[in-house]
């Protein structure tokens, strides 16, 4: 049998705060498949950002294991983590992160420069349609142009693992459908296992398997028998 991507046991996060422990994660069980995409649905507060933030080695697990790309993530060392995130992990947020004083095929070469086996940016940008953007600066682009050159910075490592954490948050409708269609685009040419946290439910069509959380649990998995394009989904 094939290993899984991702292997995720009774995985736990616990923040001490003044008011007392906080737990983010409580016990959550998951193993995904090379090359799926998820949808992470649920309240703010109930485990996802957290959850990704664990796989792509940016926080420690209180207790449980998360094994990604071979990497045993709550046993890994801090240069571990750091080579792990350098070479298998993209992430994409709500807000763009761009550096402003870079123009798009700039803001992508940070990324290619670091990379084991990158694209070249020119190659990055065109997957995400901003052939004709390359040499704009951010401020000469709309939010969802840049959100795409954030994708294309995050797919230009090839990475295994391609994490989103409310990719359309910040984005109109149209702009929108823009940014989802050029993460599933990239995820199916570059075979990315890719993992969307979401507040906004019209978006689970479009992944293989739609995870719930509520209190830092999962609470439901369902698969989607047939999934659908970002210009599919109402929204």
């Amino acid at each position: 049998m094939n290993e899984p991507a991702l292997d995720v046991r009774n995985l736990g996060k616990v923040y001490s705060t003044a008011a007392g422990d906080v737990h983010a994660l409580r016990g959550v069980d998951l193993e995904v498949s090379h090359g799926e995409m998820l949808v992470l649905l649920g309240p703010s507060g109930s485990g996802k950002s957290t959850l990704l933030n664990i796989l792509g080695g940016l926080d420690r697990a209180t207790s449980g294991t998360a094994c990604v790309a071979g990497l045993e993530l709550t046993l890994a060392t801090n240069t571990e983590l750091t080579r792990y995130r350098r070479a298998s992990v993209g992430f994409i947020f709500q807000f763009f992160n761009l550096v402003p004083s870079l123009t798009a095929r700039e803001n992508v070469a940070l990324i290619t420069e670091i990379a084991r086996d990158p694209m070249r940016p020119e190659e990055a940008l065109a997957r995400v349609g901003l052939s004709d953007r390359m040499d704009h600066f951010p401020a000469q682009l709309s939010g969802g142009q840049q959100q795409r050159v954030a994708v294309a910075r995050a797919i230009a490592k090839r990475p295994q693992l391609l994490l989103c954490d409310e990719p359309t948050g910040s984005l109109d409708s149209e702009s929108g459908v823009q940014v989802l269609e050029a993460i599933t685009e990239v995820t199916r040419d570059v075979g990315a296992t890719t993992m969307i946290v979401s507040h906004n439910s019209d978006i689970a069509g479009m992944a293989d398997r739609v995870i719930r959380f509520r209190d830092g649990r999962i609470t439901e998995i369902e698969r989607n028998g047939k999934k659908l394009a970002p210009r599919e989904m109402s929204w």
